[in-house]
């Protein structure tokens, strides 16, 4: 993966007495809320069904999510059952009575956890009177043309309703409730100001001002300290949202972030240091032997591969097996998440490839979900055409090979003039002429509603990448999120990734979500101009493009063993410090398990291996060359799996075992940050 900014993630520097000692699932119930439960808005959503796993594994059936009804998301992604747990039922039973849709199932997800979902359009006539409400417990008023601060509240209060339902009926269980984002903090902050005995964790992924500030293109990280937070927040008519973040988290008995940068971030801008730091992680699968992901990239580049083939009908003029897919994905936030300097360090990649005269193409997805009407009529035309072209090539292959098998039966090899007759030379003529395209190839797949105006679309047309043929560089704009039931490209965002060559994250505002940390290489956004920023890029590409493929799947391999240090099997033992912590301060008299020594920011940041240069220039050769083909001088790069695996480890210790740097000493080749 190709990321944007250096940063690093905190740690224990060992193992603390917090974690020696389980907490007592049994006797505890967790909640956890969030807007994109079961509803993908963003790499939220990820990092909840990544973790659920884990956390289910540890908590089993005292675990509950708490999210939003939307009925095209629950047709197709939750398994409605009966409550098991009395105190939830009872909750469930209570509020449907008074009016309210609740709805209970299970989110058909690795780990299968219990959800909550909450119908915001039932309870919709309530909202004045919870308005109401919610100024008395903390003097914030929404405005009633707010849609979205308005339908918080509604789910908020609905949180806040159920989470008292729970709590009356809990039977001597303590109730924890983890509330992710300022979408689910009213909740928070109405449990609070009823005094519910509940235990409560706020966890901001990225501020809401920061990403305000960013998006207008400020130096927004050099100049944390410098800003009027309350002017900058009216000035961009998010105030009420605003009070409403930072009212949740000063409610919490906890507060967390995602990254040390975050952290810092949420204490110029919400005037509270984190109490911990819970980096987001990965469900990482092992595999028993190198070559099984291997042949996942090699399953799923196939399927890409058929879409570019559709997508390019008539202008197909490449070779796929030289071809490189990369990716970008995410938010649509066109400067946060660095699609504006992608494009143009794509630009200048196309520039390079097309001096050098070289024969790999790359083709670039851009999987942003914008406004769209639906599948435009030539993105659909062309896996028409592919699918039409392959179902004629399958029935003239049988009845070929028909012909050939009687042949050969009878003894006789036959003439090729006569397996071939006039109307299957017609049927290919036909099928060539269908190829055929007088326009170029589309750089969206659907029809965005404000084309014009569109930032992608527009950077596209100032550059010009319009998917020429003489363009080593293509795009194509996918704006939706990847789906295994589209039409057009059906494949889930894990299959896509595994299928691409390279991710590239050059975010500005990078507050370390679910984007992938195990970079590559690694952008300097934050000390240089945007155009040294993008000449950096450019060249990390470039570099790439010029690698065989053997380079290329030596470096895939390193990365997929690094990937222990992203696992939820360690990372998730930060929330576990998390729910200590609230537990000991929501309830003194019954958990006395305040840590020692909390985490603090000067910890590990994960290291590289020394075996591992931070690109891989040492390897590549002086020019362009095949993806797939190997030139005789590959047979010198005396390259042997497991003699690389094992130094890999010998060099990768345990991310809480990791003694910190003292200060004043010089940090040794391979610690960097990552």
């Amino acid at each position: 993966m190709l990321r944007g900014r250096s940063l690093s993630v905190t740690s224990l520097g060992g193992l603390p007495a917090w974690e020696a000692e389980r907490l007592p699932v049994e006797d505890l119930l967790l909640f956890e809320v969030s807007w994109e439960v079961t509803n993908k808005v963003g790499g939220i959503c990820t990092v909840i069904q990544s973790k659920a796993k884990t956390t289910a594994n540890e908590w089993g059936e005292n675990y509950f999510l708490i999210g939003p009804y939307f009925e095209h998301n629950v047709k197709t992604q939750v398994e409605p059952c009966e409550p098991a747990n009395d105190a939830v039922r009872k909750a469930v039973d209570a509020m449907n009575k008074h009016g309210c849709q609740v709805h209970f199932g299970r989110w058909l997800i690795e780990g299968s956890p219990y959800v909550v979902l909450f119908d915001i359009s039932s309870s919709a006539w309530n909202l004045d009177r919870w308005k109401g409400d919610f100024w008395e417990a903390c003097g914030v008023g929404i405005p009633h043309d707010d849609r979205e601060a308005n339908d918080m509240l509604i789910f908020g209060s609905l949180t806040a309703w159920f989470l008292k339902e729970v709590t009356d009926h809990a039977d001597g269980k303590h109730v924890i409730a983890q509330f992710h984002e300022w979408q689910a903090g009213t909740g928070l902050i109405l449990s609070r100001a009823r005094k519910l005995p509940i235990a409560t964790i706020f966890t901001t992924h990225a501020t809401l001002l920061g990403r305000y500030l960013c998006a207008a293109n400020i130096d927004f990280y050099n100049q944390l300290d410098k800003f009027n937070i309350d002017k900058e927040a009216g000035e961009r008519q998010i105030y009420h949202r605003y009070c409403m973040e930072r009212a949740s988290v000063h409610c919490a008995h906890v507060f967390t972030t995602v990254s040390e940068i975050t952290a810092i971030e949420a204490e110029h801008m919400l005037k509270r240091k984190p109490d911990v730091v819970t980096p987001n992680g990965l469900n990482v699968k092992k595999f028993s032997a190198v070559h099984e992901f291997q042949n996942l990239h090699a399953t799923y580049k196939a399927r890409i591969q058929d879409f570019v083939r559709g997508h390019f009908y008539g202008h197909l003029d490449f070779d796929l097996e030289k071809t490189l897919f990369l990716f970008i994905a995410g938010r649509y936030e066109f400067s946060n998440k660095g699609a504006d300097i992608f494009l143009e360090s794509l630009s200048r990649l196309n520039f390079l490839l097309r001096m050098h005269k070289s024969n790999v193409t790359v083709v670039v997805f851009f999987i942003m979900p914008a406004k769209t009407n639906n599948f435009n009529v030539e993105t659909l035309k062309g896996q028409a055409v592919r699918k039409q072209l392959w179902d004629t090539v399958h029935c003239m292959k049988e009845k070929f090979g028909k012909k050939l098998y009687d042949g050969l039966l009878r003894g006789e090899i036959p003439d090729m003039n006569s397996i071939l007759d006039r109307d299957d030379l017609t049927i290919m003529k036909r099928a060539i002429f269908s190829t055929q395209r007088h326009s170029l190839p589309p750089v969206t797949t659907h029809n965005m509603i404000d084309d014009s105006t569109d930032p992608i679309l527009s950077t596209i047309r100032r550059i010009g990448l319009f998917n020429n043929r003489t363009d080593r560089v293509k795009v194509i704009l996918h704006p939706e999120f990847l789906s295994s039931t589209s039409p057009l490209l059906p494949m889930d965002y894990e299959e896509f990734v595994r299928g691409c060559h390279l991710g590239v994250f050059p975010s500005y505002y990078e507050p370390w979500g679910y984007t992938p940390g195990m970079g590559i290489y690694i952008v300097d956004r934050r000390f240089r101009s945007p155009d040294d920023s993008c000449n950096q890029l450019t060249q990390f590409l470039y570099g790439f493009c010029k690698q065989s493929r053997r380079q290329r799947i030596i470096q895939r391999n390193r990365t997929e063993r690094l990937s222990d240090l992203l696992d939820w099997r360690y990372l998730g033992r930060y929330y576990q410090h998390a729910r200590h912590l609230t537990l000991s301060r929501a309830f003194p008299d019954k958990f006395h398990l305040e840590p020692t020594s909390p985490p603090t920011t000067d910890g590990f940041k994960y290291p590289r291996p020394s075996s591992v240069p931070p690109s891989p220039s040492g390897s590549q050769t002086s020019s362009p060359q095949s993806s797939d083909v190997e030139n005789e001088g590959d047979e010198d790069e005396r390259y042997d799996e497991e003699e690389e695996a094992e130094r890999d480890r010998l060099n990768i210790k345990s991310p809480f075992s990791l003694n910190h740097i003292p200060k004043g000493k010089k940090k040794l080749h391979g610690e960097y940050k990552n």
